[in-house]
């Protein structure tokens, strides 16, 4: 496996994600503010669910699933999950948090770490995911030059304290910050363009 010297940490990183981690989109709002369904949102033709799982498919992670709610049944027809596995959650309007148990709870034992992204981020970058993957271990969080971002890997040994509701379930967790700069941020789309 290929090793990647990160200025700014002094360490080397592995290119290659573990067998261990698994990746979790978080798409199960209904776009209120956005007035309507984020998910199926074209940019440039492709949806913003969609660039965001092409990105997760690319980082070469296996297990991956994402977390839908609202529209559940319209966005599994509508959009292609790349491998990744569906997972609904029946508590979706309870936030974030409620989404993400749901997906925590569908991980086999093996798996040790969750990488957390979010499903209106549409400018995810593979080489991120990886990066903040492959950056050792304990919490950890992507950092664009502006501070904490996405994606955050969350251990195994922390997922029992994470709220069951509210939209920002590992917030309150320190984290130690991985260098991207350099890579475009995923973005945040909690607004459609007038």
């Amino acid at each position: 496996m290929a090793a990647t010297y990160h200025a700014g940490y002094g360490w080397p990183v592995d290119d290659e994600p573990r067998e261990t981690i698994a990746a979790v989109v978080l798409a199960a709002g209904e776009g209120r503010r956005f007035g309507g369904p984020k998910q199926l949102h074209a940019i440039d033709g492709i949806t913003m669910l969609e660039r965001v799982l092409m990105a997760v498919e690319r980082s070469g992670i296996d297990t991956r699933l994402v977390v839908l709610g609202a529209r559940a049944e319209q966005i599994t027809a509508d959009v292609p999950l790349h491998g990744a596995i569906a997972v609904v959650s029946p508590r979706w309007a309870d936030g974030q948090a409620a989404s993400l148990q749901a997906a925590l709870k569908m991980l086999p034992e093996p798996i040790d770490e969750a990488l957390v992204v979010l499903g209106d981020g549409p400018g995810l970058d593979p080489r991120a995911i990886r990066r903040t993957a492959a950056a050792g271990h304990g919490v950890r969080a992507a950092d664009y030059g502006r501070g904490r971002s996405h994606p955050v890997v969350l251990p195994r040994a922390c997922w029992a304290a994470l709220p069951t509701a509210g939209d920002t379930p590992g917030r309150d967790l320190e984290a130690r910050l991985i260098d991207c700069r350099g890579l475009p941020e995923p973005g945040d789309v909690d607004y459609a363009a007038p």
